[in-house]
């Protein structure tokens, strides 16, 4: 015997419009009676689907502009009651109230209106009241009344309808969805109050993430994981239009690698393997950035993601498409470009229009989450006007840019973090060491002869001489630090020694995940 409870009476309130119509006539059809507000209800009126105006059921108008017009005893009494308990059915009888078996609300798109940077009295108007005050009580009330909050559940609604009606596992189901969507709705509401009001840390953060994709596993074959949207739009966001499924060290690298070429104006190309950059410059056009960007270390680039911060062109694809690329991520792409790309059967092609990084960073952590405001390359040590030369002579225009290069990249790089610059490229990277002498080491090692005509920069101060040393004793003209170390004095004679001009920036730039 079936559970399912038939459709005799439906409300329907739909900001979003698309397939109202098939819905209201499979409704019509089935002899349901239909009541909805304002523009839903011409909407169906115009298509010849018999509908009654809720303004007419309750005998108050809608005012305001639309902000009150189902906030009624009639309509919230005819969702909430529970038609398996006689007093609530004697009570809307009494007052002459039919109760609903269908509820078909979809929220203003609030998210969708703070996202194009409206104005904050346009955000407020945004803020659906009586949408989730009926959807949360049909939700409650899932034992009598079937809800719908999304247009991607009409399929199901419509053959449920034509089957004679909803389960109760359904209605369940359907109940569940509304709870996510309204927590997420209000949740969005209050962190986006929340940043209007200034404060330097919020006291209060709440985020929901809901799951997109099931991947093939995660950092390694016994883990199992999956990818979850959630908070400011970013990587997460990103249009694949090629390649393999997206793996979950896919995500981290493209990530790493959208973060560092949005750290640069000119037109840059970043190439990350494992979260470090392998390869990170600027060029004249995103060609000539990705050449330089690729020179940098071919080996570790095979393999790599792939960052653009510009269009990719044709003369950009064509080198990259005879280096194994895991992804490319870019803002767009000639359709020649793509038109290249495309023969590799197994890149990841990604399109990424959001160039706003979140001003928030979370790491969770063992029982909680660590929040701290994200490193932009904002800091007034970042700025060469407040740099403080503690050495050497003046240096050239180019020197000067090459370093400032090198104080911009080297924030993508994991601490202990120096990269060599020349040209605006570097050429050289040694990241993630347990000491800056190894760090140095590496970053010396990897740029080989170039080393003689670059420029470094060290993420955070040289506690002691000694990496300093294996920096100038290699040919390193120009460095560029944080400065800070209570043996700054000991540094600053080592530089003077080897002849080099130094810079204290007084901002550091650590990167430890």
């Amino acid at each position: 015997m079936s559970d399912r409870k038939p459709i005799r009476r439906a409300l329907l309130s739909v900001y979003d419009k698309d397939r109202l119509l098939e819905l209201g006539k499979v409704l019509h059809d089935a002899g349901v009676e239909i009541l909805s507000t304002g523009s839903t209800a011409k909407t169906l009126a115009d298509a010849g689907i018999a509908v009654t105006e809720v303004s007419s059921y309750t005998g108050f108008p809608e005012i305001m502009g639309g902000r009150v017009k189902t906030l009624h005893p009639r309509v919230h009494s005819g969702i909430l009651a529970d038609q398996n308990n006689p007093d609530h059915l004697a009570a809307i009888k009494e007052l002459d109230i039919e109760p609903f078996d269908l509820v078909v609300i979809n929220l203003y798109p609030f998210l969708k209106t703070i996202m194009s940077g409206a104005k904050f009295e346009d955000c407020i108007e945004q803020i659906d009241i009586g949408g989730p005050s009926m959807l949360r009580g049909a939700a409650k009330n899932h034992g009598s009344v079937a809800v719908l909050c999304h247009e991607h559940q009409y399929d199901a609604a419509i053959a449920a309808i034509k089957a004679g009606g909803f389960t109760a596992q359904e209605r369940k189901e359907l109940a569940l969805e509304v709870f996510r969507t309204t927590a997420e709705y209000d949740l969005t509401i209050a962190s986006w109050l929340g940043t209007t009001i200034s404060m330097e840390m919020p006291d209060w953060l709440g985020l929901i993430w809901k799951r997109e994709a099931s991947l093939r596993y995660g950092e390694n074959p016994h883990q199992s994981a999956a990818v979850f949207a959630g908070g400011p739009p970013g990587i997460v966001s990103a249009v694949q239009s090629h390649g393999k499924e997206m793996s979950f060290n896919n995500y981290t690298d493209a990530d790493a690698a959208w973060r560092a070429a949005l750290d640069h104006s000119e037109p840059c190309v970043a190439i990350i393997k494992h979260a470090n950059p392998c390869g990170i410059a600027t060029g004249a056009d995103i060609a000539d950035a990705y050449a330089k960007a690729h020179a940098c270390d071919p080996v570790s680039a095979f393999g790599g993601v792939v960052a653009s911060n510009r269009k990719v062109t044709v003369a950009m694809a064509e080198p990259l498409s005879h280096v194994f690329t895991e992804v490319i991520i870019a803002p767009e792409y000639e359709p020649e470009a793509l038109e290249i790309l495309m023969k590799k059967p197994s890149i990841r092609i990604l399109t990424n229009s959001i160039t706003r990084i979140s001003p928030l960073e979370l790491r969770p952590v063992s029982g909680g989450v660590l929040v701290q405001q994200t490193d932009l390359i904002n800091a007034e040590g970042d700025d060469c006007k407040n740099w403080k030369q503690v050495t050497g002579a003046p240096v050239s225009a180019e020197v000067l840019a090459d370093l400032q290069f090198a104080w911009r990249a080297v924030r993508a790089v994991k601490s202990n973090a120096i990269l060599l610059a020349h040209n605006g490229a570097a050429v050289g990277i040694g990241m993630g060491q347990v000491n800056r002498v190894d760090s140095a080491k590496l970053a010396v090692d990897r740029a080989g002869d170039r080393v003689k005509a670059s420029v470094a920069a060290s993420d955070a101060f040289f506690p002691f001489a000694d990496g300093l040393e294996i920096l100038t004793n290699a040919g390193v003209s120009a460095i560029v630090q944080p400065g800070g170390s209570v043996r700054d004095e000991e540094v600053i004679a080592a530089a003077d020694k080897a002849g080099i001009a130094m810079f204290f920036t007084g901002t550091r730039h650590f990167s430890h995940a």
